[in-house]
């Protein structure tokens, strides 16, 4: 594949820092342009894959309609999920080439576990593996809850690489890159390949950013409101030194974009970003000047601010939280309700074509 690289700040960052660039969605498209960009890689999930389909109504639909005709005894979820199978094998493909020059390390399209199953640690373990076999580069999304733990060491001990999800602080992104670890280490006491494994550890910052906003207004916090949008950049910094010092192999990926710091204040950092495409074209349009800043500490005064909220400091401190902790962490509910939701709306998409309302 002959790829035409577009000049700007993404591509000096991914030419000039080890900060790899992956595109949050697997919609082909998107994905072409993200590589021009200097994209390496793509992310997704049950809320991106269903936009996904969505948006090219014109080839799924039919699609849909088809492998009804061909699985008469399947249900509409089964139905919706083989399509987001041959979604993702579809966006692999481009990262193929990507995938062989790096050795495994980047060249990965994400796919995500059913977030039905978030509560069978066996059952999430064996779609992971199911899914690995998709495509040569294809790596797979588990959640960082008490059962994702489980089945994140137990997948990566399979020989699947796995990207970490459902994960918005530093106890989650530790604990889960541990299991990741874990997993390496009994592969290779058992003398199996793990040379072309690419496992990463997603930190949702926006997505933190969100919870901390909900807390600051349900107990009346006077704070300064631009403050909160540092929570996540902050967590990433402090999970990304933890990674470092505890010598965990997985790198940390920073997802749920929400503003460009994002991207801006991890640049240096070997480690994955992944924003959506219309954060890349903003970034990419803008003529910032790339600066290494990922060793730059978040202001004094901003921390000040953050670490007088309790559960801010649940999440940013590497043992705020248990692993029982983690699954009523108001991030983590409210994100597993969104991805639940999308797959009640894939079912509902899927009932439209196969059974239309007279």
């Amino acid at each position: 594949m002959t790829i035409e690289y577009t000049p700007g700040p993404l591509l000096d960052a991914a030419r000039s820092t080890p900060t790899a660039l992956w595109n949050d969605s697997a919609d082909p498209d998107e994905l072409k342009q993200s590589i021009s960009f200097g994209g390496v890689g793509a992310t997704c999930n049950p809320s991106i894959a269903y936009t996904c389909i969505n948006q090219r109504k014109d080839v799924w639909l039919p699609r849909i309609a088809e492998l009804a005709e061909k699985m008469p005894e399947a249900t509409e979820s089964q139905i919706g999920w083989q399509v987001v199978r041959e979604l993702s094998v579809e966006a692999a493909k481009l990262l193929e080439p990507i995938f062989d020059e790096q050795n495994g390390r980047n060249g990965r399209l994400s796919i995500q576990t059913d977030p039905r199953l978030a509560r069978n640690a066996k059952a999430l373990a064996d779609q992971a593996e199911e899914f690995s076999k998709l495509a040569r580069n294809i790596i797979v999304k588990i959640p960082a809850t008490s059962v994702g733990i489980k089945a994140i060491e137990d997948a990566t001990h399979r020989g699947v690489s796995v990207n970490v999800t459902v994960s918005f602080s530093v106890p989650q992104a530790v604990t889960t890159g541990e299991a990741i670890e874990r997993g390496l280490k009994r592969r290779e006491a058992e003398g199996k390949d793990i040379s072309t494994m690419g496992p990463v550890v997603t930190l949702m910052g926006g997505r933190l950013d969100d919870w901390i906003k909900i807390v600051a207004k349900r107990d009346n916090l006077f704070i300064d409101p631009g403050h909160l949008e540092w929570a996540g950049v902050a967590a990433l910094k402090r999970a990304y030194h933890e990674f470092q010092a505890r010598g965990l192999r997985a790198r940390v990926l920073s997802a749920a974009f929400r503003n460009v710091m994002h991207w801006s204040e991890l640049v240096g950092g070997d480690l994955v970003v992944s924003p959506p495409f219309k954060w890349q074209k903003l970034i990419n349009d803008s003529g910032y000047k790339v600066v290494n800043r990922i060793d730059e500490p978040v202001a004094p005064e901003i921390m000040k601010t953050l670490e007088s909220i309790p559960e801010f400091v649940r999440a940013y401190e590497p043992d705020g939280m248990t692993p029982e902790e983690f699954d009523t962490f108001g991030a983590t509910v409210r994100t597993l309700r969104g991805f639940l939701q999308a797959d009640a709306d894939l079912d509902t998409l899927v009932r439209d074509v196969i059974m239309p309302q007279p």
